[in-house]
């Protein structure tokens, strides 16, 4: 039977078995879940099931840029202390080469790519878990491409080490303008350092904006203020939102008495040309993640008392 890679990725995640151990321990199972897991354990992947409960809420966000393309990544380990070895930063380095020379799809598809020797991705990966001795997983990745024909830059901007890592596309200019190139690198690190939802208040869904309107009154109402006045309060509040959350109407970090899009509309004027962004992503380590509890010298010497 065709085992799908969605199927092949949870089995993945329940277990932390390699790729392909997954897909033959499935096909052998004929799809059944379950028993795929017992014939992983029957093999002798038991610890590695046992690491993949495991919390991996550290890692490093990392960027890969080429002609044309550039791809945001965040790989996570259990420890800060690995995070910073350069043995996985080099991995996730490598993984950020992977994705951006391959454009998968999605994650799933991803661990199955080909690295050197033709072994995938997702067995690579399994092979530091057993070197490194923690849980390292590929949580997610943004990758970019310019439109053909567009003129534009690809900036990444990677903050605090790679705990925090951005990737803007922005149309109008080509790399080879300086000044142009600068900006893209200012639209980065405002993203970065404001973390904007979206890029204009169009880009807003109607449902956040009926319940911030909604909160907004209800607020208005409970402070004692008149009911016919409760929605001209609720527009007012619904500005701020929009100066907080979108990245044109943001205070520009480096100068906060102006706004992005006045930054825009200054470069668009100056070359007589549309200077837009086309969109970004932002990714934090370990964001929306449970956390340790626990450390990494608690964990030391809990192995030593097992001794």
């Amino acid at each position: 039977m065709q085992i799908s890679a969605e199927l092949v990725r949870e089995l993945r995640e329940k277990t932390g078995a390699g790729m392909m151990d997954c897909k033959k321990a499935l096909t052998e199972s004929e799809g059944d879940m379950e028993a795929a897991v017992d014939v992983l354990r029957k093999k002798g992947l038991a610890a590695a099931a046992k690491k993949a409960s495991r919390v991996a809420s550290e890692g490093v966000v990392a960027a890969h840029v080429a002609a044309g393309s550039a791809v945001l990544v965040e790989v996570n380990c259990e420890t800060d202390f690995v995070a910073k070895t350069p043995e996985f930063r080099e991995f996730v380095g490598r993984v950020a080469g992977m994705v951006n020379g391959k454009d998968p799809k999605d994650v799933a598809e991803a661990l199955l790519l080909p690295g050197e020797g033709g072994i995938p991705l997702g067995e690579i990966l399994n092979e530091k878990v057993a070197k490194i001795g923690e849980k390292i997983s590929f949580r997610r990745f943004a990758r970019f491409a310019l439109p053909a024909g567009a003129r534009g830059v690809l900036v990444p901007y990677i903050h605090a080490g790679g705990k925090i890592g951005v990737l803007v596309e922005l149309l109008g200019a080509g790399a080879d303008d300086p000044e142009f190139a600068a900006l893209a690198k200012d639209m980065a690190m405002q993203v970065a350092a404001s973390n904007p939802l979206y890029i204009d208040r169009q880009d807003v869904p109607a449902d956040v904006i009926e319940r911030e309107k909604s909160i907004y009154r209800e607020q208005a109402l409970a402070s004692g203020k008149p009911e016919k006045i409760l929605d001209r309060i609720a527009e007012g509040k619904l500005g701020k939102y929009y100066e907080d959350f979108c990245l044109v109407e943001q205070a520009f970090i480096k100068d906060p008495d102006r706004r992005v899009r006045d930054l825009l509309k200054e470069t668009a004027a100056k070359r007589g040309i549309e200077v837009r962004v086309a969109r970004f992503a932002r990714f934090q380590v370990g964001e929306g993640l449970a956390k340790r509890t626990d450390d990494l010298a608690a964990e030391v010497a809990k192995q030593l008392n097992r001794g």
